[in-house]
């Protein structure tokens, strides 16, 4: 899968796409499971094929310790599976890191999906888009917003203000498909998934209440690009 930019290591990137005609590209828990899978399994420089394990749950493979994916390509910051696009907050550690680990996933989810459902062709629109995080009071804002994305299925309201704060509150954290719950200190397998150094960030972990700030900040700054890889 072909990128828009040159990523250069060390530096975080926003990337994002969404499914061909808007289109549903998650529809069950499986697919979801599948593709957290693929986060975890295509993360390194060593091939590593789902076909071959013999036990192919999303919390089997992230709890065996025998799986050498290689040298870590990517350090994942945060993520978000929403029902027809996703956003991955990208740290490149090897060179061509991003890249490759954005076709690997890909690949293997597109497969994966064009089986099940008995169809061809592509899955996603095109090259996944890529925002380069210049400052890290900008990668605030951004794991806000990608933590956060998953309000619109409860509220859509909330970009602009006027979201039930309370219902957000209760609902975003019960949310299995982002790496919200870990942010917030939950102990789960998805653990594995992401990394340390965002938590240096802060100094306490945020509220959803200041989350919900610093996403609207985001979400006014790039609305415009954000707009076209959301419902």
């Amino acid at each position: 899968m072909s990128y828009r930019q040159p990523f250069a290591i060390d530096e975080w990137y926003h990337c994002y796409n969404r499914g061909v005609d808007k289109r549903k590209i998650f529809q069950t828990k499986a697919d979801y499971e599948r593709f957290l899978l693929l986060l975890y399994v295509c993360n390194g420089t060593r091939a590593v094929h789902v076909s071959n394990l013999k036990d192919r749950r999303l919390h089997s493979i992230l709890s065996d310790t025998t799986i050498n994916r290689g040298k870590t390509l990517v350090e994942i910051g945060a993520y978000s599976l929403m029902p027809n696009h996703f956003h991955l907050v990208l740290k490149e550690i090897q060179e061509g890191g991003i890249a490759s680990f954005m076709q690997k996933v890909f690949t293997g989810y597109t497969m994966f999906f064009n089986k099940k459902n008995d169809r061809t062709g592509a899955l996603v629109a095109g090259p996944f888009k890529s925002k380069h995080v210049p400052n890290d009071e900008y990668l605030k804002h951004l794991i806000a917003y990608v933590h956060l994305n998953s309000a619109e299925l409860f509220d859509s309201a909330w970009k602009k203000g006027t979201g039930n704060r309370q219902l957000l509150e209760q609902k975003l954290p019960l949310y299995s498909y982002c790496s919200l719950p870990d942010f917030l200190g939950q102990k789960r397998l998805e653990n594995r998934l992401i990394g340390d150094s965002v938590f240096s960030l802060f100094e306490s972990i945020p509220t959803i209440q200041e989350m919900l700030q610093e996403a609207g900040s985001y979400y006014a700054e790039v609305s415009g690009e954000i707009i076209k890889a959301s419902p």
